[in-house]
């Protein structure tokens, strides 16, 4: 059984529903994909092993249903059409076991542990100095 689930654009705020099973592991809504992440269309099957998130064209989608009203100040005003970029809805993934990290490895620097100093000897030194 479906039930309905409801994300905003997170450059518009415009609300996009979809059909969801009962069962949700939702990691993220960004306006860029995940590295690593396969992403489906709305229109598409995502539920599941299929994919691991579901790629939204805000306004764009047949099968969303949009909201068509921007309601900031607590009511309808203004039909909203939506921003036309994408965004992306991202699931919870696992490896092994264990919950993938989406954010891009840091990459590490080995700093000497030599106390020692290193690099070029200051004017007094090897072929240092003033006349």
């Amino acid at each position: 059984m479906g039930y309905p689930v409801t994300y905003h654009c997170p450059r518009c705020e415009t609300i996009v529903e979809i059909e969801r099973e009962g069962y949700l592991a939702d990691k993220a809504v960004t306006p860029y994909p995940f590295e690593g992440w396969t992403y489906a269309g709305p229109d598409e099957s995502f539920e599941g092993d299929e994919a691991d998130g579901v790629r939204f064209v805000c306004g764009e989608s047949d099968e969303v249903v949009w909201d068509p009203y921007d309601a900031d100040d607590g009511g309808p005003t203004e039909p909203n059409a939506g921003c036309g970029e994408p965004f992306y809805l991202s699931f919870v993934r696992y490896e092994e076991g264990r919950e993938v990290d989406p954010r891009a490895e840091s990459e590490f620097v080995r700093i000497d542990p030599d106390p020692r100093p290193s690099g070029p000897t200051g004017p007094d030194g090897p072929g240092g100095g003033f006349w």
